[in-house]
């Protein structure tokens, strides 16, 4: 359960959109900003920045297409894609200016997301991910570079082999998910088994795997949609976000050559930073969006 700052539970519900079906969670009042989950994680990994952010803001919680409650589509992987899913959504719920935070996989779905729908998008909180197309793949290659630094990204290429992920991952998604969690934080017990329990059960459902793989095979088309929309710089401000054991700064790096304007910060932290250090987070995002201007102030 996601709860308000009220202690109720926010509002969960499902829409058709882009031909498929998304569940969302939605709560608060004020201007609208869409939280985008990454891979093992569904929505409910925002659970303690929802409180966080509902007395300022109204919070738009998807799961992502093909993850957590949503429906399991045959295609459409690539973060274009996924990335209009949510423009949709948010056109159906009403919303025509936002922000958009994301992470991991869920950071790359959100760049899209502004870059393909800049007209509503007013900020991009970008944190923890690396872009396919520059440099995503560097870390996959087996260096003395990328293990010594905790960066050998080794799932990216067996992830990427059709069926044989499937085959031994299957009844062992609970030892995936604990393992992938806890290895890439800087403080495993925020990996709560609650947390752990609610990730099993969404990809242990018939499709939650082939949907996580899908969007990891999508990763070439991925590259080939960023370096297009890299063409033309963001001109909305962008905060990067970094845990200091795993993106850490290079979120900030990346995010020059796709912005204008971009601020940086690197938390004590790993890899899912809502999960490790939440009050943190807010403490630097609030103030960020409150300085942000609505698409429509922006001329868009």
């Amino acid at each position: 359960m996601i709860s308000d700052h009220h202690g109720a539970p926010v509002r969960t519900s499902r829409a058709t959109v882009n031909g498929t079906s998304l569940h969302y969670r939605t709560g608060g009042s004020g201007p609208a900003v869409v939280l985008l989950h990454g891979v093992p994680k569904t929505g409910y990994h925002w659970r303690h920045l929802v409180p966080e952010l509902t007395p300022h803001h109204t919070v738009v919680v998807p799961d992502l297409r093909g993850l957590g409650d949503s429906a399991h589509p045959a295609d459409g992987y690539d973060s274009a894609t996924m990335s209009d899913d949510i423009a949709a959504l948010m056109a159906h719920l009403g919303h025509a200016s936002y922000s958009v935070m994301g992470e991991d996989w869920g950071a790359v779905v959100g760049y899209q997301l502004a870059a393909r729908h800049r007209a509503h998008v007013n900020a991009l909180v970008f944190a923890e991910a690396l872009f396919p197309g520059f440099g995503f793949e560097d870390h996959t290659a087996l260096t003395p570079e990328n293990v010594s630094s905790g960066m050998h990204l080794w799932h990216l290429g067996f992830y990427f082999q059709p069926d044989v992920p499937e085959m031994l991952i299957a009844g062992h998604e609970r030892e995936l998910i604990t393992y992938m969690l806890k290895n890439e934080r800087s403080h495993p017990d925020t990996a709560t088994a609650e947390a752990v329990d609610e990730y099993v059960r969404c990809y242990s459902m018939p499709g939650g795997i082939r949907s996580m793989l899908a969007i990891y095979r999508a990763m070439l088309v991925d590259a080939e949609q960023n370096r297009q929309a890299a063409q033309k710089k963001l001109d909305i401000p962008v905060l990067a976000l970094g845990g200091s054991a795993f993106i850490g700064d290079r979120n900030e790096t990346q995010m020059r050559l796709m912005a204008h304007d971009v601020t940086g910060h690197v938390f004590d932290a790993g890899h899912d930073l809502a999960e490790e250090v939440p009050d943190e987070v807010a403490a630097v995002v609030l103030p960020f969006l409150a300085l942000t201007p609505r698409a429509g102030d922006l001329g868009a």
